[in-house]
């Protein structure tokens, strides 16, 4: 009985590890996905992001909202994210992103740990970053894999799964809405 018992956990612990370590969609997948995605274009003027962010249970913790103002100029985008939670406090964040290639950029800002990867393919785009993350009075580094996936002209959804050492964290669930009019 033990055996068969240590056999089965062993098979269950190895299936575990093979899952964890499947490749990922890349964002050339969505290549042929249309609305195309031209994050200079999407990215510039005003936008209104509505979030939230769930543990690794699937609570809610925190709800917030993000006036987000952009603009690029000569291949240099800026994103200006104001945020405010539903438990009143307020954030900034300001990203920096560069073109580095078709369809590639980099982005920064002043809590991201280095440079954030950026792949954009068809309708959808990709960011990779370790970000600084305060709770309880301590700052941790976090691994963030953001997806989003543009709707139509003006509505794009935002996934990111948030990661320490490969064990998940939690995720966001953003919805971004481009104000019409001129940027």
């Amino acid at each position: 009985m033990k055996l068969a018992y240590l056999c089965t956990a062993a098979m269950l612990a190895g299936a575990t590890l093979l899952s964890g370590c499947s490749t990922p969609v890349a964002p050339g997948h969505y290549v042929q996905q249309s609305p195309k995605l031209d994050i200079e274009n999407y990215f510039n003027g005003t936008l209104d992001v509505h979030g939230m962010y769930q543990d690794r249970s699937g609570t809610v913790q925190k709800r917030f909202t993000v006036l987000m103002r952009c603009a690029w100029k000569d291949g240099v985008g800026t994103l200006d994210e104001d945020f405010r939670y539903a438990d009143g406090t307020t954030q900034r964040r300001v990203w920096t992103l560069r073109k580095t290639a078709p369809g590639r950029y980099t982005g920064t800002a002043s809590d991201v740990v280095g440079e954030a990867r950026v792949e954009v393919a068809g309708n959808a785009m990709r960011l990779q970053y370790v970000l600084q993350v305060p709770s309880d009075g301590k700052t941790y580094e976090v691994d963030f894999d953001d997806w989003l996936y543009l709707i139509d002209d003006r509505v794009m959804l935002n996934r990111a799964s948030m990661s320490k050492f490969g064990f998940g964290l939690g995720s966001l669930t953003v919805a971004f809405n481009k104000r019409s009019g001129p940027p």
